[in-house]
């Protein structure tokens, strides 16, 4: 069976305030045609469909015009929520839906009931795990720790379960949005992280044959059976070095996996430029980057007057602009966004505490810290689903 593995479309997000929907609908017209002309029998998406919760109409309609497509082609497709989506929106209409090919899996009580597809060797079961947010879904997986390991190790263990009833050579596919172990991360996913962890490991998938994993934009392979596909499109700065890609999976009759890249189109390329100003509208080797969307960080002692008019004379789509002056560490001048740089908000409050108080907190205080900041984004996610 032929699966194409796709996650993180993340429609309706923008890019430094550039309105990225036309080339959404051209990676939706590449996606089809990559279907449809490389014989693909299954198509997979692991979450973020939508940037947010409560998307925009456009993005709600190109979204509308990807499933109409796939569902033209007559391909089968399976989906799960993102902890971007709402998978309760997301779900709407699911069991309509299923009928034409489209396979929509939001529910976490249904982790262990897969969509059957066949090929000429059998049986192949694709589970659909949607993001699962420990604090609201520790109860229906009878779990005592509200943790990313403890739930998604619960919801495998349905997984097991079933395929285990399931006839002899019956091959797995698991779709699953979550931050493995050996992942690396950018920019521009929005953190998870819950008891100051954030990382499974990828043995938690022990059983499956292949695991089509979203969740990190960048285009990883954690074991030769777990892979991430990445966004198709760039969303962070971050990101310049990716190379925005599907993945083509082979899985053949005896459950072994091959797989291959297949690049996505990129609509205009990412530069990251440094130095002081004068330097970079001098530098002939930046030439290359006059086409590119720029991030340009200043390291001139003193702010340039006009640097980002005078930047976008040479660089016409420039769209982020950094001041890092050459100043060393200990210089009292060094911003405050700079002494934060790379700190977590947990780190940020425990250098707050050791700041006013003249010692760091101890574990219990550190603790009480960590269930703040976990009870706070608990709380986001949840009004974010209701709304």
């Amino acid at each position: 069976m032929r699966i194409l593995h796709t996650s993180d479309w993340h429609l309706g997000r923008a890019f430094h305030r550039v309105n990225l929907l036309q080339a959404q609908a051209g990676f939706i017209g590449h996606l089809t045609a990559t279907v449809r002309e490389r014989a693909v029998d299954a198509v997979v998406v692991s979450g973020d469909v939508y940037d947010r919760a409560v998307p925009p109409l456009a993005a709600v309609e190109l979204f509308d015009t990807a499933l109409h497509r796939l569902a033209d082609l007559g391909v089968p497709t399976v989906m799960i929520s993102g902890n971007h989506d709402s998978a309760r929106r997301l779900g709407v209409g699911a069991g309509l839906i299923d009928r034409a090919g489209i396979h929509l899996r939001t529910e976490p009580s249904a982790a262990g009931t897969p969509v059957i597809l066949r090929d000429t060797h059998g049986d192949v079961a694709f589970y659909g795990l949607p993001y699962l947010e420990p604090a609201l879904v520790k109860d229906e997986f009878g779990v005592d720790k509200a943790g990313h390991e403890a739930v998604l190790g619960a919801a495998m263990d349905r997984v097991r379960a079933d395929l285990a009833a399931r006839p002899r050579g019956t091959r797995s596919v698991v779709l699953a949005h979550a931050f493995v172990t050996g992942g690396q991360a950018s920019d521009s996913e929005r953190d998870i992280t819950v008891g100051g962890v954030a990382a499974v490991p990828a043995g938690i998938f022990d059983g499956a044959d292949y695991v089509a994993l979203g969740h990190l934009h960048g285009c990883q392979t954690i074991t030769e059976r777990v892979r991430y596909s990445g966004s198709p499109l760039a969303y962070s700065f971050s990101e310049a070095d990716h190379r925005k890609s599907m993945w083509l999976v082979d899985l053949d009759a005896d459950g072994s996996v091959t797989a291959e890249r297949v690049d996505c189109p990129v609509p205009r390329p990412l530069a990251r430029i440094r130095g002081r100003l004068d330097d970079l509208l001098a530098d002939p080797e930046l030439a290359r980057h006059e086409d590119a969307w720029v991030e340009a960080t200043l390291t001139d002692p003193f702010r340039p007057a006009e640097p980002m008019a005078r930047l976008t004379e040479r660089f016409p789509h420039t769209l982020s602009l950094v001041f890092a002056p050459e100043r060393a560490p200990d210089d009292p001048r060094v911003s405050y966004a700079r002494r934060l740089a790379g700190r977590g908000d947990e780190q940020i409050a425990e250098d707050f505490v050791a700041h006013v108080r003249g010692a760091a907190p101890d574990a219990a205080e550190t603790a009480v810290l960590r269930e703040a900041f976990d009870a706070v984004r608990a709380d986001h996610t949840v009004r974010e689903v209701a709304r």
